[in-house]
């Protein structure tokens, strides 16, 4: 009974996964792509948690981690893009 109920929660993030690309393709704006990518980042962290538990193993905890933190990279780096047009600033004293 349980683990038909952790497959049933993969399947509906894997749709929330695909709905969330549809929502980066055909986003609005920008600002709405970025937060797609986050939210298809969470989506992967909770997809792999419960396939871990579905496993009964401890071994994917560190692909969680690595994954949260390439999602909060990404999305810090694309919020200063979309908000001052560069990632990396240069600081140069003439």
């Amino acid at each position: 009974m349980f683990e038909g109920i952790l497959l049933i929660c993969l399947f509906f993030l894997s749709v929330s996964i695909l709905v969330g690309l549809y929502r980066v393709i055909k986003g609005p704006s920008m600002p709405d792509r970025v937060m797609a990518l986050d939210t298809i980042g969470i989506n992967i962290i909770a997809g792999v948690a419960i396939f871990s538990i579905l496993l009964n193993t401890q071994d994917y905890f560190d692909i969680i981690l690595l994954i949260g933190i390439l999602s909060f990279i990404g999305t810090i780096s694309f919020s200063k893009f979309i908000e001052r047009g560069y990632i990396i600033e240069y600081k140069r004293d003439y």
